[in-house]
């Protein structure tokens, strides 16, 4: 392969050279001129380099073969063929497929500035440091978990194993045991609010009320007992008090239990400060409120948290939808209602009223109880019928493409996270073995062939410091 263009006549000597340069086994062939575009670049270097002493051409490249004048280089060829084109067209461009993170590093080896590279490329580029930045935090997590600081009390250590019993079940056996008990808690809750309502199993009060079952009532408290005693723990274990009672989930977790005592304080001491019968309506209002909890479940469960995530991504999408049925919605009930006053049994009373039928036309529900009884009318349902379709249909595609790219990238940074705790693994592996060695009387040292853990390209620059070495019980379990 040939890359050249016409010499400027006066040019000096290494303007005028070519250079053949082997990159990962594809030969190259480049001008001198060509390369001087940019004289930092390694290349332009290596076509300037007066002397062809080995030290300063090794410095420059990998190889060098002086019978056919060819610099070799152990780099990513097709990484290359992009990096080139800065020197043609003074931009650069990332082929699809090749890893950001590794393009970045090839650009840094040929001294190429990162200004070249095009804007569609760095938002790319963007997305793949965000995405790391993700996995550095998961894995910093993961380690925080694993080791142990000898230098706190104890408070502060029980403290900790509370949280992680309480908020991480993959933490421990104990704790995984506490977030199933947990999930059947929320379940025998759920299933009580609901047999509770069912007539035949109510009883009786003294003055005659109809209210749930003894059994069920006992059930509910001793739920609502696990509930309580579960978020003092996770308040009272907390590393900081006040973001976890501001946390979405949280507010979920309280507003399930407050109604319970609410009621409780309101039956045995709102009677001498209120009605009765205003007492009764507070309570009923209240125990409505407990259908809050079944949001519990969102803490065990991952699908419902990664649901949550995509439909707070899709705020602009699910706008768009009422905004289109909005609109539909006003405009078909205005005609229905206008089309609808000639004929004497109209079920179109006003515009307000109408907007009842627009929206089971709009959302295809059709219940019967408002249709048109003209003509007109008829077709100002069809074509709302359809319309309706069609504004629900749009924004759909979106709001499930933000939920697919969510839980993949979600399953994406799991498995790099993990991936970067087995290479983690690896290097304590490599330095316990070789502190073995130093250790070792042997003479020659026996374990100087021991593997070395290579770095994928999935290495995370952001662990470093304290976070890159291992813990202990990572140590342990690698050397086991």
């Amino acid at each position: 392969v040939f890359f050249g263009g016409e010499r400027r006549a006066g040019s000096s000597d290494s303007e005028e050279k070519e250079i053949a340069v082997n990159i990962g086994g594809v030969r190259l062939v480049l001008c001198g001129d060509i390369l001087n575009r940019y004289p930092e670049s390694r290349l332009a270097e290596l076509v300037n380099c007066s002397t062809r002493s080995f030290d300063v051409i090794s410095s420059l490249c990998d190889d060098y073969d002086p019978g056919n004048q060819e610099f070799y280089f152990d780099r990513d060829p097709d990484s290359f063929k992009c990096i080139v084109e800065v020197y043609y067209f003074g931009e650069i461009h990332m082929k699809r497929g090749i890893c950001p993170i590794c393009f970045i590093k090839e650009m840094e080896f040929w001294k190429i500035d990162l200004s070249y590279l095009d804007e569609c490329c760095k938002s790319n580029l963007n997305e793949k440091e965000e995405e790391l930045a993700e996995i550095a935090d998961k894995v910093k997590l993961i380690l925080d978990d694993l080791k142990s600081d000898p230098d706190v009390n104890r408070s502060e250590r029980w403290q900790k194993f509370i949280w992680k019993l309480m908020e991480k079940p993959e933490s421990s056996f104990a704790a995984r045991v506490i977030a199933i008990v947990s999930f059947l808690f929320i379940l025998a809750s759920s299933v009580v609010m609901c047999l509770g309502t069912i007539p035949d199993l109510q009883v009786e009060d003294a003055e005659g009320n109809r209210v749930e079952h003894p059994t069920l009532d006992a059930i509910e408290t001793a739920c609502i007992g696990w509930f309580t005693v579960e978020y003092l723990l996770r308040l009272a274990s907390s590393p900081n008090k006040v973001r976890f009672a501001l946390a979405f989930m949280n507010i979920v977790d309280f507003m399930a239990i407050m109604p319970f005592y609410i009621v409780w304080i309101l039956t045995h001491l709102g009677t001498a400060m209120m009605e009765l019968a205003n007492v009764q309506q507070a309570v009923q209002a209240l125990r409505i409120m407990r259908i809050a909890r079944i949001f519990k479940l969102a803490r065990h469960s991952s699908g419902l948290q990664t649901l949550t995530y995509a439909l707070k991504r899709s705020f602009k999408e699910l706008g768009l939808l009422l905004m289109y049925m909005g609109v539909g919605i006003f405009v078909f009930s205005a005609l229905g209602y206008t089309m609808e006053q000639s004929h004497p049994e109209t079920l179109f009373r006003s515009i307000p009223q109408s907007f009842w039928w627009a929206i089971i036309t709009m959302t295809t529900v059709g219940y019967g109880d408002i249709y048109p009884k003209t003509t007109l009318g008829r077709c100002n349902a069809a074509i709302s019928f359809l319309c309706g379709v069609i504004a629900i249909a749009l924004p759909i595609h979106p709001i499930i493409n933000n939920f697919v790219i969510y839980y993949n990238k979600q399953k994406v940074l799991e498995t790099a996270a993990r991936h970067e705790l087995e290479l983690m693994e690896l290097q304590s592996l490599e330095i316990a073995v070789k502190s073995a060695s130093r250790r070792s009387d042997a003479p020659g040292g026996a374990w100087e062939g021991a593997m070395r853990a290579s770095r994928s390209d999935t290495h995370i620059p952001l662990l470093t410091g304290a976070h890159r070495t291992a813990p202990e019980s990572v140590k342990k379990r690698s050397m086991s």
